[in-house]
């Protein structure tokens, strides 16, 4: 069942795309299944269950942090986290840093930004990033990687509001990219797009989607 599922996706998701099969909640079979099918790429939202799993998993697996993660559980995965996707604030982005110096590595983060009507959500605004991006703290920074941009969009049944709204990351990404990072090579992920809303976002530009339910199956 996992198998067949990843096989439709991948003949869904072009090459350009990278699918991020999100296991939070999932069974360690389940995910073995994903890995045995060729699955490298897994998404967790707690820092905890991330950190068990992957002492139990193959370790050429990509492990990426897709939740709001909190300054004081980073230190739990720096040591092996391909990507952070919510990065919000110049606080997190310090001790991302500081942790990721303490782990003698680099890591890559992508700044979260609110794109949805709902409240709930958490991200920056343009105006946020800008201020991080130009202060002086930032410019300190020695061991994060902006690869791109993370975004969600509203969870509702319009087609039309999902893909103004991930237009508008996009529009994010290419401010930020001829802004900070023209000729950055590593800044060019947008992640966008869940089981909902995948095709929408990868319309719209997308490079790496979000999958959970439409791989191992609802909750």
């Amino acid at each position: 069942m996992i198998q067949e599922q990843l096989e439709l996706l991948r003949s869904e998701i072009p090459d350009n795309v990278t699918l991020i099969a999100v296991s939070k909640t999932k069974p360690l079979s389940d995910l073995q299944a994903a890995y045995d099918a060729g699955q490298r790429h897994f998404g967790e939202n707690k820092v905890q269950e991330m950190v068990e799993k992957a002492a139990q998993l193959p370790k050429d697996i990509h492990w990426h942090l897709i939740g709001h993660l909190q300054s004081n559980k980073v230190k739990y995965m720096a040591g092996f986290v391909h990507l952070i996707h919510g990065v919000d604030s110049l606080k997190l982005l310090q001790e991302i840093d500081k942790q990721a110096q303490k782990a003698g590595r680099i890591q890559d983060v992508l700044l979260q930004f609110h794109i949805a009507q709902e409240e709930t959500k958490f991200g920056l605004e343009l105006q946020e990033a800008n201020k991080i991006l130009e202060s002086e703290v930032f410019k300190q920074l020695k061991c994060i990687r902006i690869c791109g941009v993370m975004g969600m969009a509203s969870f509702t049944s319009d087609v039309q509001q999902i893909a103004n709204e991930f237009q508008g990351l996009k529009k994010i990404f290419e401010t930020l990219k001829a802004q900070y990072f023209p000729d950055a090579t590593c800044f060019k992920e947008i992640s966008m797009g869940m089981s909902g809303d995948y095709p929408i976002a990868i319309q719209n530009g997308s490079t790496m989607v979000r999958v959970g339910s439409k791989i191992f199956g609802g909750r």
